[in-house]
Formats: structure tokens, C-alpha cells, sequence
């Protein structure tokens, strides 16, 4: 489910491409990257309003025994670990599998 037709708003759009990813080596079975809330305090109100914005506008998908509500953008899956906004501390990114 591409979110092309989503606007995204810009502040959303330079944290995504400003922030550093970091790739997730304890599940190399599962690759992704994610970003700490604490390594942009700079971004601190743009990232709560991206969790808010994957929950707003994302869709819920099973992935191994839960369910995650994921969002994509450019071709990439943003989600969260269900944490309310003002507690998430990360935000995961993989890249969206070809049909």
C-alpha cells in the first residue's frame, strides 16, 4: 500500500532524509534500520508527529506473532513498536518487498 497520493509533509520528508539509519544487526534474518528519538533532539516534535502520522495513516500487517501498523513512503515501510507517541523512542524502516 504506496502512500504516493499521501502528502507528506516536508519537516517529515528532510527528518527522513537527514536522519542517520542505522541497520539493525541483531536481525539480520529481518533487514531494517531504524532511528533513535534521542540521536535528533533537534527533531524531537517531528519525529512524535511522524509516529502519529504511521498511525494515522498507515495500515496493520502481521509480522511474525504481532501485528504492526506500517506506513511507506518512496519505497520504504516505516513502523513503530506500538508504544503511545509521546513514549516511542524508534521509528524501523525496511524496504517495501517487489510484488
Amino acid at each position: 500500500m504506496e502512500t504516493n497520493m499521501l502528502q507528506i509533509d516536508p519537516d517529515i520528508l528532510d527528518f527522513i532524509k537527514t536522519s542517520r539509519w542505522h541497520f539493525a544487526k541483531t536481525m539480520p534474518q529481518w533487514p531494517h534500520e531504524y532511528v533513535v528519538r534521542n540521536w535528533r533532539p533537534d527533531k524531537e516534535p517531528v519525529f512524535e508527529w511522524f509516529v502519529m502520522l504511521i498511525r494515522d495513516q498507515g495500515y496493520d500487517a502481521p509480522f511474525l506473532d504481532a501485528t504492526y501498523r506500517y506506513l511507506e513512503i518512496d519505497g520504504w515501510k516505516y513502523w513503530t513498536m506500538g508504544e503511545a507517541p509521546n513514549e516511542t523512542t524508534i521509528i524501523n524502516r525496511a524496504k517495501v518487498e517487489a510484488p
